[in-house]
């Protein structure tokens, strides 16, 4: 746990300098925020790991057995990568950033904390990791209805998705990990096109067609891709995990995750 801590906050330290690169005060304020929740959700992982170690005598990851630590460091890591109720610090800190560093940090960054989720989540409190789940699949899909900004958007996109990989992780970690691996597929499309065109608002987009079609194209795919519309790739994990959730007696939860990807799918519509 020890080692992992530490590599988490290596982690942060990296990107700090690349968010702050440009001398604005959108910039600087992202990167406190960042900065402020990675540390808080670091010295949380730390804490609830030296509880596990005085109370159970084990520092191994996947030994982590004492039900306070697993809730505490699920909770921790959770803020770490964004899950909504933890979700405040992601669209401010995305708004406030470039293309190219707000492309790092929706995917690089989610994968060492995802590392650590993946090898605690067998011992994890299954009513939490649904709650958060269910959560972040709601919040994605309601706050990304109101927004003009593309990069707020991309961010409640990433907290809808994010709830879709938890929700299946104690059920089926290897759905979480197609998941994972489509969503950093589609959302480097996405801000790889938006970088090209230098669009950051939704209206800039309107004059995208007669400039660049074919890219527009790929862009219209990949947004309708991320919504989850058949036959394109995103809907596949959408699918079996709904298909997972039915298979474990959840029908209600299956039925508000689909609800969900409703609210999500209007907002990469318009």
């Amino acid at each position: 746990w020890y080692l992992a801590w530490m590599g988490l906050e290596i982690n942060t330290m990296a990107i700090i300098p690349l968010m702050a690169q440009q001398h604005h005060p959108r910039a600087t304020e992202a990167t406190t925020k960042y900065f402020l929740t990675q540390a808080t959700a670091a010295a949380m992982i730390l804490f609830a790991s030296t509880m596990n170690a005085w109370t159970m005598g084990d520092w191994n990851i996947n030994q982590i057995s004492h039900p306070l630590a697993t809730t505490t460091v699920t909770l921790a890591l959770a803020l770490k990568i964004g899950l909504a109720p933890m979700h405040f610090w992601l669209p401010e800190v995305l708004q406030g950033l470039n293309l190219t560093t707000g492309l790092v940090l929706s995917t690089w960054q989610k994968l060492a904390p995802f590392a650590l989720i993946l090898q605690i989540s067998q011992n994890t409190n299954p009513a939490l990791l649904t709650t958060l789940g269910v959560m972040s699949a709601l919040v994605g899909g309601w706050g990304g209805l109101n927004q003009t900004q593309l990069r707020k958007l991309l961010a409640y996109s990433s907290i809808a998705h994010l709830g879709w990989m938890i929700i299946i992780l104690q059920f089926m970690p290897a759905l979480t990990l197609l998941n994972l691996t489509i969503y950093i597929t589609m959302t480097s499309t996405m801000f790889l096109s938006l970088k090209i065109m230098a669009s950051t608002k939704i209206n800039s987009l309107a004059l995208a067609w007669p400039k660049t079609p074919t890219l527009t194209t790929l862009i219209m795919l990949s947004l309708l891709s991320l919504g989850g519309l058949p036959p394109l790739t995103g809907f596949m994990p959408k699918w079996l995990i709904l298909q997972e959730l039915t298979k474990q007696d959840l029908p209600i939860t299956a039925t508000i995750m689909a609800m969900s990807a409703l609210l999500s799918l209007f907002f990469y519509l318009r």
